[in-house]
């Protein structure tokens, strides 16, 4: 399931992609380690717009998320200095080739984005004067160079323009004279094998025809159909959907009805863009579960070869111990003729020449068959090593030391060979195990339907602050900074609310949204404990802390004569009622039962009303990184197994913003 978009299909895209970014403004790039970019848009009254462009393959807005970088590669870092805050004026496709142009305004100037999608791809800012700025990649090529400080050059024309052609352009086909006329049109014009066939399906000629017997009236019927597939791009009547098989698979996505097509199942979408989104996230799920199934394959293959040589291992070490074994009780089976051999060469004290001598004698005695001489084989002098020969077995016995050590020798020897047997079976038990392991990991990692990107959630206005809902179901909304403190009380309260604050400096405001409803001690026990958690009694390691409430008509902007109140502050006047002692802790859960899945805090006892998957902590002093990967372990352990795929790819920072002040302990058990 592989699809690079044709010139058709980004013609297709252009309309779309006017409507939604043009006149918008350019927020943030960011670049993925696979060398993705993905622009963010935002325009006035309207929902934030990403475009992906993966260079050489593809262009269009995506609703999901993608991994990138902390650190931003450079290519990232010059579009950001450069485009970041720019207003879009202009989308377009050049000369309806695999180019998609952006035209921004900045306060340096205009520039235009080039987005390559041929070949290896490229995208090349290019300064209002034509002069290349930065590109993703430079090259030096025979018919035009991307290289920074050179003028802008486009790659060559691959074809005539189906928007300029004309009826006589076509006769161009018959110049191809007897190559296939669906090979010539692709030659011809700058489309695709896919829509040249298209066009000649609905005119009706073969398209194996050759060229040079192509009639007037084929190339009338085919600049018919060339005009009738055009007019639906030009006027915008698209239909977009995904083509499956008859298995149900996805095997491309058109943005009109092609008649290659007919009888295959279409999904219909509401636009394009988000055809394209949803087929290239199938594509990407179907990649990423090939490379980790075939990255699993390649580690039960190396398993497999270290189980054969453990396998051997264990052979030869079971032969040595046997072997060895053999030789020991041989040598005590015929103890006295060894040590009658041992004591005639042992004896005399002179040179080798002697002991050479008497070796030749022993050896022609073996000859006539005279015992023990049979057993002699030879004598190395220098070192003093006899070898002998006893039924099938021959081995060396070293003459310095006596006939009951060279034995224990052996019998040491079949005790080390035997230890390193069952060393070697433990190891074979684990390698089986492992590959076990490996195989059952193998058939997950190929299972489809517990795999997907994350898309982006529209977030609700109270997700900007921190935020849980009472057992109760009433939204408890906390300040994170001065700014959310003060944009919470100025805009979020109203009459019959309920403002919270820890009774100590350094604490944010937090409100319950009570909704003609009247809070009760529950509720108010719960929001007071978000505001005990995120004041700076946590970081002072407090076990507990008194919060008050007041209401929102007691908290005011304005300060006493003489005196100035800071960003985030305000005055409480009137009567103040308190919850004492409020326990510093936190519940930090994983939320599966909304469409998106996301990270909640707040009270252990109001999070269990959404998710059993949860885990609470208290002040302490380990670091927001170390403490991170505490949580996602315990709430991967308690979620059921189709969730801990999900969990483990939670970014580090969802949980993490909902650690107060970025230090905390998961309690020891028994303490909740």
């Amino acid at each position: 399931m592989q699809k690079t978009l044709t010139s058709f299909e980004l013609a297709a895209l252009i309309s779309e992609l006017k409507e939604r970014l043009e006149g918008a403004r350019l927020k943030n790039i960011y670049q993925t380690e696979e060398g993705i970019l993905i622009l963010k848009f935002h325009k006035a009254n309207e929902p934030s717009e990403s475009l992906l462009i993966e260079p050489g393959k593809r262009l269009h807005l995506s609703s999901y998320l993608w991994k990138v970088p902390k650190r931003p590669p450079a290519f990232c870092m010059a579009l950001r200095k450069h485009l970041r805050n720019c207003r879009v004026l202009g989308i377009g496709q050049h000369e309806f080739e695999r180019i998609i142009t952006i035209e921004a305004s900045t306060k340096e100037g205009n520039f235009t984005l080039v987005s390559e999608i041929f070949g290896e791809g490229n995208v090349i800012l290019v300064d209002s004067t034509g002069v290349i700025k930065h590109a993703l990649t430079y090259r030096k090529m025979r018919d035009r160079n991307i290289v920074r400080g050179e003028a802008f050059q486009h790659a060559p024309s691959s074809g005539i323009a189906p928007l300029l052609v004309k009826n006589e352009d076509l006769a161009g086909l018959k110049d191809f004279k007897s190559l296939e006329v669906v090979r010539a049109l692709t030659k011809l014009l700058s489309i695709s094998g896919k829509y040249a066939e298209e066009i000649l399906l609905r005119a009706q000629v073969n398209k194996n025809k050759r060229c040079e017997s192509l009639s007037t009236a084929d190339l009338d019927r085919i600049h018919n159909a060339l005009e009738e597939t055009l007019s639906q791009l030009k006027a915008g009547q698209l239909q977009p959907c995904a083509v499956l098989d008859t298995a149900g698979k996805w095997i491309d996505v058109i943005p009109v009805h092609l008649k290659k097509y007919e009888g295959f199942k279409l999904q219909r979408f509401e636009t394009f863009n988000k055809a394209l989104d949803e087929f290239y996230a199938k594509v990407s799920v179907e990649q990423e579960t090939l490379a980790a199934a075939a990255k699993v394959h390649q580690e039960i293959l190396r398993q497999q070869r270290i189980l054969q040589e453990q396998i051997a291992t264990l052979e030869e070490e079971k032969l040595k111990a046997q072997t060895n074994r053999k030789i020991g009780d041989q040598i005590y089976a015929h103890f006295h003729h060894l040590k009658t051999l041992f004591h005639r060469l042992a004896g005399p004290k002179k040179g080798g020449q002697m002991l050479e001598g008497i070796a030749a004698e022993i050896e022609e005695e073996g000859r006539k068959g005279i015992e023990p001489s049979t057993y002699f084989k030879s004598l190395d002098v220098q070192k003093r090593t006899l070898k002998v020969s006893i039924g099938e077995l021959s081995f060396s016995l070293q003459t310095r030391r006596s006939v009951q050590d060279n034995a224990k020798g052996y019998y040491d020897k079949a005790k080390k060979a035997a230890k390193k047997s069952e060393g070697a079976r433990e190891a074979i038990r684990k390698t089986l195990n492992n590959i076990e392991k490996l195989k059952q990991a193998e058939e997950i990692s190929l299972r489809k339907e517990d795999k997907s990107i994350p898309k982006k959630r529209r977030k609700a206005w109270y997700e900007k602050f921190r935020w849980f809902y009472t057992s109760e179901n009433l939204l408890v909304v906390g300040g994170k900074d001065a700014i959310t403190n003060e944009i919470l009380v100025k805009r979020h309260t109203a009459p019959q609310d309920l403002v919270f604050h820890a009774d100590i400096s350094g604490a944010p405001f937090v409100l319950i949204k009570a909704e003609e409803r009247k809070p009760s001690q529950k509720s108010i026990q719960q929001a007071a404990q978000l505001a005990a958690a995120y004041s700076k009694a946590w970081k002072a390691k407090f076990s507990a802390v008194d919060v008050f409430y007041v209401r929102p008509e007691q908290v005011s902007k304005k300060a006493p004569s003489g005196e100035h109140l800071q960003r985030g502050a305000f005055m409480i006047r009137g009567k103040k009622d308190y919850v004492r002692k409020v326990p510093l802790r936190l519940a930090i859960g994983f939320d599966a039962t909304s469409t998106h899945s996301l990270m909640i805090g707040g009270p252990r006892e109001a999070l269990e009303k959404r998710t059993r998957i949860l885990v609470e902590i208290v002040p302490g002093d380990l670091s927001s990184r170390k403490l991170t990967d505490e949580i996602r372990e315990v709430l991967m352990q308690k979620a059921p197994t189709n969730l801990q795929g999900t969990i483990a790819k939670m970014p580090n920072e969802d949980i993490q913003t909902l650690i107060p002040f970025g230090k905390g302990a998961i309690p020891k058990k028994g303490k909740r």
